[in-house]
């Protein structure tokens, strides 16, 4: 594939880099509401701009390198995979409301749910134990077992308990008992989104770790030069660049292919895997060059730390992506 970005592909990351600039995640989501981000997804017909899901992913990349934590990623995976599996009735009902900023939260691990059929629909029950903006988004988008569903936050039979995890976004853990449901899709198909999604947030923290890191190495002196003269350094920070510029690749294939809507399993499982890793290792190198700054409060270097951690775990950490790929490979 060619990833050279197209004049409108580089205007939507021009744009929410500047946005984004010196922002924080305190009220930034009805900016994103009306600057239609969280439409870019969604078909014209329904409110949005019908943009490719690659465009998403270019604004997911800017909020993970601008630190910035909002349900962006899992409500966009939501619309997309509403606008590609759901019913029109479905789509008239879910899509103009997520344009407006109706938010959508996931889980990113660690559910036991089940699907009981009933009449049209489902009933949800059990636990989904990490669940990002549970409690601030209005609606849940639901994989258990074979079925991917979204559901009304505000539904009886919903209990919600916050968790103190790493991270830098309010997770929580969620009961079902019984919650009706209307089946949308295959659910690894509905994941897939939200991985990808996931996979160019953490791209985007990584780049700005090593932008951090190459401006921190020109202006931290010792023995009179700065230490970005020094060898061992420019190693690091070569090692650095090789990783994000991987895992872009990666993630990009991965967009590319969902929004083509081919079989996009391995490339998935590949960006996974590779981001989840890359993003640790970046941020490692980062550290050792910062020094005791970079575990300090005042500094951000540690909130990118915490965001490769959470975000490693995502879906299915690098390990998980690994052995489906070697299943799927046939090794």
């Amino acid at each position: 594939m060619d990833l050279t970005l197209t004049e409108d592909q580089q205007l939507v990351q021009t744009t929410a880099r500047e946005f984004l600039a010196g922002r924080t995640g305190a009220d930034v989501w009805k900016e994103i509401v009306e600057l239609g981000w969280t439409g870019l997804t969604v078909p014209e017909a329904h409110g949005g701009i019908g943009s490719d899901f690659l465009d998403a992913c270019l604004v997911a990349e800017e909020l993970g390198r601008a630190g910035v934590a909002t349900p962006f990623a899992a409500t966009v995976a939501g619309a997309a995979t509403i606008a590609r599996f759901g019913t029109d009735q479905q789509r008239q009902r879910w899509l103009p409301a997520i344009v407006d900023g109706r938010a959508i939260a996931c889980p990113t691990g660690g559910s036991d749910l089940t699907a009981t059929p009933s009449g049209d629909g489902y009933l949800v029950s059990g636990r989904a134990q990490f669940v990002p903006f549970a409690a601030e988004a209005a609606d849940l988008l639901v994989v258990a077992g074979p079925v991917a569903a979204i559901i009304d936050g505000g539904a009886p039979g919903i209990t919600r308990e916050r968790l103190d995890v790493v991270g830098n976004e309010p997770v929580y853990a969620v009961t079902f008992e019984s919650v009706a449901a209307e089946s949308l899709a295959e659910g690894q198909a509905a994941t897939a989104y939200a991985t990808v999604l996931t996979c160019a947030e953490m791209v985007g923290g990584a780049q700005a770790v090593l932008d951090l890191t190459v401006e921190y190495a020109g202006q931290r002196r010792q023995f009179g030069v700065p230490i970005g003269s020094f060898q061992a350094v420019q190693h690091h920070c070569a090692n650095m660049a090789i990783d994000v510029l991987g895992s872009r690749f990666a993630t990009y294939e991965a967009a590319w292919q969902l929004g083509t809507e081919t079989d996009a399993g391995l490339a998935v499982s590949t960006a996974k895997a590779v981001v989840s890793d890359a993003y640790q290792r970046v941020c490692a190198l980062g550290h050792q060059v910062h020094g005791a700054i970079g575990f300090t409060a005042e500094h951000d270097l540690h909130r990118y730390l915490r965001h490769a951690t959470a975000a490693a775990l995502a879906y299915g950490d690098a390990d998980v992506h690994f052995d489906r790929l070697a299943t799927g490979l046939g090794l």
